[in-house]
């Protein structure tokens, strides 16, 4: 049993990693600058992440923490606001840690940095780890500099940080949607149709935390398949043509590649949208 801060605990990654961690019979301490809608469990520390003290006030007595608190997507707020903002929060939570000479850092970084949305085609799909830096939005830019912020603060800590690079959070409650997407591809293209279940999200973020990894290391989380029902290759044919794809694409295979995850993290994700909703 180690003990976790989870920063963002109030969101829907944050919730879904906090009731995780409890099921696995991890110590939690939950933070974030709201109040849940829904009861965790366990009490929410409120803190504002973009003061420096109370990061450091967050993570003490934790062993790691696994910080999800930002401004979760572009147009949100205005680009300067979440630029500004997540660089504050994410380089306070790493300096702290470093400080506090945690065990591990896991934190999320974004699909957005790999070129999203696509309104520019990808240089080649599935798109991997090394079609980066691509950032399109102050947003995915604060990603990419709190990537390279990471690798510098793991460097002089020797703490272990995890990048991982979420793609579209989504649960069950999101799942009535899909077939909305169904008859236009390009409806979806904006990040190659990926998603990733909210459960398996909370699962890398454990998984994570037990790596074996040294530095500073960054790995996409994505569903094994798609949103949607046509075969996967079809879709780059028809949305992206002259793109480059490397390898077979069985089917309605995810097109955000997560070969590096399964060897790095071990991880192999356990849930799919075709669960819930007949295609």
């Amino acid at each position: 049993m180690a003990r976790i801060c989870v920063t963002g605990a109030s969101g829907k990654a944050g919730r879904a990693v906090v009731a995780d961690l409890l099921e696995h019979d991890h110590w939690v301490a939950a933070t974030d600058l709201v109040v849940p809608a829904e009861d965790l469990g366990i009490p929410v520390l409120r803190a504002d992440l973009t003061d420096y003290g109370q990061a450091l006030e967050a993570l003490q007595g934790a062993e790691a923490v696994i910080h999800l608190a930002n401004i979760p997507a572009p147009g949100i707020r205005t680009p300067a606001v979440t630029f500004n903002a997540n660089i504050a929060m994410n380089f306070n939570v790493f300096m702290a840690a470093a400080q506090l000479q945690l065990d591990r850092v896991v934190w999320a970084s974004s699909e957005t940095t790999l070129g999203l949305p696509f309104d520019k085609p990808p240089r080649y799909a599935p798109v991997d780890e090394d079609h980066y830096p691509v950032p399109n939005t102050t947003y995915a830019l604060s990603k990419v500099a709190s990537e390279t912020t990471a690798g510098h603060i793991a460097q002089w800590s020797g703490i272990p940080f995890v990048a991982l690079r979420f793609s579209n959070i989504l649960g069950p409650r999101d799942y009535d949607e899909f077939p909305s997407y169904w008859p236009d591809p390009r409806l979806r293209k904006w990040n190659l149709w990926g998603y990733i279940d909210e459960r398996d999200a909370a699962a890398a973020c454990r998984l994570a935390l037990d790596a074996r990894v040294e530095g500073s290391t960054s790995v996409i989380i994505a569903a094994a398949d798609t949103v949607m029902t046509r075969p996967s290759a079809d879709l780059m044919r028809e949305v992206f043509p002259g793109v480059p794809v490397r390898g077979e694409i069985s089917g309605t295979a995810t097109l955000l590649s997560i070969d590096r995850a399964r060897k790095v993290l071990g991880f192999v994700p356990a849930h799919s949208w075709r669960d819930h909703v007949s295609e």
